[in-house]
């Protein structure tokens, strides 16, 4: 039978499929708004198709049964709250007592509403938003809207990042009910309903849980609010879960109000004080969410992208909280996952810590691992499976992160084995922008006072001899003119430049550590010519280095003398520049001492005093150092130069105290001479007084 004529080509590939899929759809034109009206309902009960298990990993922990239809909501609700939505959005409103009369009647119009709108795609921020700026009571009561409900909501799409929300809002709540209970009779006053305490309202969630966490750790939603809890539960400060990507994805949504709400930082970036039910169910939890999971399904886990995280967790809990006991513990997750005793190769132990290294997802809990272990268990990891070949982790693009925690754990002498190890591959480390481990490496170096010429010599014979092209191959600087170039272009280009930040965290790392690495970065810097050092001081990351240089604490003042008058006849061109006006303020701290260099400084931003106050940056360089006091108050801006303007504490006082008391002292002298006056004005001839003989105080 003869085949079918087709042209050869990816377009007409392209076309041909193009035309098979609308004649396949042409027939179904009439049931799309039925279809997609299914596919909302679907959306609303089953949370979207990523709801469903991803393929490749075994479904140990059992599925809960299908998620509730909790119903939608009309036309006439959906546009009154989109529209409110909108307006706690932009929070124009005159005072708080009008946002909250606006609130508690949202809240009015939502009574019986809450799980609809939870689970609403248009108008789930909404409660987001409501959770943001509602009170404790009103906390209490969506948290007892919401109860019975939780094993469905943290599942859903949307109504899992109102749960979220909710836990993120409650913890300060429980302290402050902690701290300072409330009375059973205002406990009763306050509402006529049964007080439940924020306490309680957790515990009740937890128990709504148990049983489905083994589930619920590797769903796409649930494993969000799950991780928040456990958060809340160990006491952990709130602060880091908006930083870490542990606990939260860098995909997610952030609602917000326009202004904020005016809330306190207090006691969110401290360990916070839990209730001893708190502890207890928390290590209920940990262990209900690691029972019946045996060691081939954890370590399944441990390179799962939505589990991993919750196992990372998991474990720095357990190895903060218990410690040694943890890893003797046969029942611990982390001897679930390391059952062996000895971590030699050959054992199925050694060989999973070897695929975690170089394991995109597994290598992070790998990372909390190296960190939390107790001193005796990191130290038989390291010897077993990263001493004899640190430095080929340290090449690899993932095991490199590996190797940054574990630099960051050795002792002096495994520090000294592991400089050895490394020195080796710094050519590489070089060409692959590895930088992280080499900077890791001297801050440690420092710290444990080991001699790191060795890196200095190994970062020569990578970038070169002559001192200012190495340095100019290292914070990757533009030798041609910039100027021409839009500003917002430049930034675009420094941004995707990571090896150029890189290579300047590295020589600011450098200048902090004595020795031949900060030689390394000040004979480049003293090597360049002037209109290059000009073009450093306006690039944005080249300009850091310029300051730490500058100001670092033990930075030779030779160095500043001879450094700092290369940028005489440009400070006028530097102060009003955008990056460059911070380089400018570092000459006021690094001049300490120098007072004649100041002066130099000073009197050319005087001679450019219109030029400065015309600029933003001019302004705020023309206010850091002080020159309205420059040009009026002279010797009090010298004495300010030199240092001498903290002896203000000491008892030098100012000019109008100094007046005030002349005025004082002079008032009290002309009293002590009127009193003088009566007292020696006795009279003379017969009226006189002889001395001696008291005054006549009156008539008798």
């Amino acid at each position: 039978m003869p085949k079918e004529y087709r042209k050869r080509g990816r377009r007409e590939e392209r076309k041909r499929k193009r035309e098979e899929e609308q004649d396949q759809a042409a027939p179904s034109n009439k049931r799309q708004k039925s279809e997609d009206a299914e596919a909302e309902v679907g959306i609303i009960t089953n949370g979207g198709d990523e709801a469903t298990p991803q393929e490749g990993y075994p479904e140990y922990a059992p599925r809960p049964g299908d998620l509730p239809f909790y119903g939608l909501l009309d036309e006439d609700e959906q546009e009154y709250f989109k529209r409110a939505d909108s307006m706690l959005e932009m929070n124009q409103f005159a005072d708080p007592e009008e946002r909250n009369l606006f609130l508690a009647n949202v809240y009015k119009e939502a009574g019986g509403k809450e799980l609809k709108i939870a689970n609403s795609q248009s108008c789930s921020r909404l409660m987001e938003r409501l959770i943001l700026l509602s009170t404790p009571d009103q906390l209490k009561i969506l948290f007892q809207k919401f109860s019975g409900h939780f094993l469905h909501l943290v599942q859903h799409r949307f109504a899992s990042h109102c749960c979220e929300a909710l836990f993120l809002q409650a913890a300060p709540i429980v302290n402050q009910e902690l701290t300072a209970p409330l009375d059973e009779g205002k406990q009763n006053q306050e509402s006529g309903d049964v007080y439940v305490s924020m306490e309680n309202l957790f515990l009740y969630t937890l128990n709504e849980l148990e049983g489905n966490l083994g589930y619920l750790m590797s769903d796409q939603f649930a494993s969000h609010p799950l991780r928040i809890l456990l958060v809340v539960l160990s006491g952990m400060p709130l602060t880091a879960v908006t930083s870490s990507s542990v606990l939260q994805s860098k995909k997610k949504e952030h609602v917000s109000i326009t202004g904020g709400k005016p809330t306190s930082t207090e006691g969110k970036t401290e360990a916070r004080i839990v209730p001893d039910s708190f502890h207890i169910a928390l290590e209920k939890m940990m262990a209900g969410a690691v029972a019946g999971l045996d060691t081939t399904y954890l370590r399944a886990l441990a390179t799962h992208p939505i589990a991993n995280p919750v196992l990372q967790l998991l474990l720095e809990l357990e190895l903060t909280r218990s410690g040694k006991q943890s890893t003797k513990d046969s029942k611990s997750l982390f001897r679930k996952l390391v059952p062996d005793d000895t971590l030699e190769e050959g054992t199925e132990s050694a060989s999973f810590i070897n695929n975690l290294v170089y394991d995109t997802i597994g290598s992070r809990l790998l990372e909390v691992i190296i960190i939390n272990a107790p001193g005796k268990t990191f130290k038989a990891l390291y010897k077993t499976s990263f001493r004899d070949k640190i430095g080929t982790f340290a090449k690899n693009e993932v095991a490199a992160f590996i190797v940054i925690k574990i630099i960051e754990r050795l002792s002096k002498e495994d520090l000294v084995t592991a400089l050895d190890e490394i020195c080796p591959q710094i050519e590489t480390l070089i060409k692959r922008s590895r930088t992280s481990v080499i900077k890791t490496l001297i801050e440690r170096c420092r710290v444990r006072h080991v001699d790191a010429s060795s890196i200095s010599t190994g970062l020569e014979q990578t970038y070169g001899e002559g001192p200012s092209e190495r340095l100019v191959t290292m914070l990757k600087v533009s030798t041609e003119p910039t100027d021409l170039m839009a500003e917002d272009r430049r930034k675009q280009l420094d941004s995707k430049d990571s090896a150029k930040t890189h290579g300047s965290l590295l020589a600011q790392c450098m200048l902090q550590a004595p020795g031949a690495l900060r030689e390394f970065i000040c004979d480049g810097l003293l090597a360049m010519k002037t209109a290059l050092l000009i073009t450093m001081a306006k690039d944005r990351t080249a300009s850091r280095v310029l300051q730490t240089a500058m100001v670092c604490p033990e930075q030779s003042p030779k160095f500043r003398r001879l450094f700092i008058p290369r940028f005489y006849g440009h400070i006028e061109d530097l102060a009003v520049d955008a990056v460059a006006s911070h380089v400018v303020d570092s000459f006021w701290k690094a001049t300490n001492g120098l007072t004649f260099i100041r002066e130099r400084i000073a009197n050319e931003l005087a001679q450019h005093e219109s030029a400065l106050r015309a600029s933003i940056p001019g302004r705020a360089v023309w206010r850091n150092w002080k020159m309205d006091a420059y040009n009026t108050r002279r010797r009090e801006w010298l004495n300010d130069a030199k240092g001498q303007s903290q002896d203000k504490e000491k008892g030098v006082k100012t000019g109008i105290e100094l007046a005030r008391e002349r005025f004082a002292a002079g008032t009290t002298t002309k009293k002590q001479h009127k009193t003088l006056k009566t007292r020696t004005d006795n009279g003379t001839g017969a009226n006189s007084i002889p001395q001696g003989t008291p005054a006549i105080q009156g008539k008798a």
